[in-house]
């Protein structure tokens, strides 16, 4: 008997140790950075994404679930550069005492003319370069909340960070098949402002950075005349986008429809797209190939 409760006290010291800490619970605005925070975190963590697959960031409308999710967190990734302009509201409401990192914490944002206003560029994963930035925050508030297991996540995010170098070097090689006078291309909103200063693309946009701006008539009268006199070809719909719009513009410029691009959100799993570096594989060659018609 002295024997049995022995073996019982050893087994539960070994289940109470910090080598067998319990699972991170995790919290990530969106699908994107969700990716990205499941292939550091692993089976070290537990997750929640708030905007899943084909949503859409800057129109998410929080339910009381959300608030739940944010309270019983550990840990919450947002990309900030006021991408989700609901967050800090949610936060507040929810109670939470997680800490909240910025994701997007170093990138050197782009700032755009909208309106008659400077605003910031929120894209900024459409820079691999700015991917990587992602993941070494992520991988770093991860071992700080989790020291326990911080080579585990140093290791996740190396085998990560080796996989979008080779990724950026492929899209650079891709891109540069294509004439420099080729490399314009008409998207729904405009998400790929990173990607074309990193690239060398040309991107138009009827909607400006957030999907919920209504493009104004002359603004979009201009960009139909700058597609017939350029003769631009290349048009795409994005996967969490209205195709209605730009089925208008493909009728009123001959422009050909490309195909659909995934921007601020994955794909569902069985998807073209449900990872972040095959955001990448499936829009690069879209892109290139659209490109070449014009």
């Amino acid at each position: 008997m002295t024997k049995r409760i022995g073996l019982f006290a050893l087994a539960f010291i070994l289940l109470a140790s910090p080598a067998c800490a319990a699972t991170l619970n995790v919290v990530a605005s969106f699908s994107v950075l969700g990716d990205i925070v499941k292939e550091v975190g692993g089976d070290k963590i537990s997750l929640k994404v708030l905007v899943g697959p084909d949503g859409d960031a800057h129109t998410f409308e929080p339910a009381p679930a959300d608030a739940k999710a944010l309270h019983a967190a550990d840990l919450i990734f947002m990309n900030g550069l006021a991408l989700e302009k609901w967050m800090e509201k949610l936060v507040v409401a929810s109670g939470t005492r997680a800490p909240v990192i910025v994701a997007s914490e170093g990138v050197k944002p782009r700032e755009m003319n909208e309106d008659g206003e400077t605003v910031t560029d929120p894209h900024a994963w459409q820079d691999l370069a700015n991917g990587a930035l992602y993941v070494r925050n992520v991988a770093a508030a991860l071992k700080r909340a989790d020291p326990a297991d911080a080579s585990y996540f140093q290791a996740n995010a190396e085998t990560l960070l080796a996989r979008l170098a080779k990724l950026d070097a492929w899209t650079r090689e891709q891109i540069s098949a294509v004439p420099q006078d080729k490399r314009k291309v008409i998207t729904t909103h405009d998400a790929f402002g990173y990607f074309g200063a990193a690239y060398g693309v040309t991107f138009l946009a009827p909607e400006g950075l957030s999907t919920d701006a209504e493009p104004t008539a002359g603004g979009l009268a201009r960009l139909v005349d700058q597609i017939k006199a350029e003769k631009i070809k290349a048009l795409f719909i994005e996967n969490m986008s209205d195709p209605r719009l730009m089925k208008t513009i493909s009728a009123e410029t001959g422009a050909e429809m490309g195909g659909e691009l995934y921007s601020d959100a994955l794909s569902a799993p069985d998807g073209a797209a449900p990872t972040y570096p095959s955001m990448f594989e499936n829009n690069v060659p879209k892109l290139v190939a659209a490109m070449k018609k014009n």
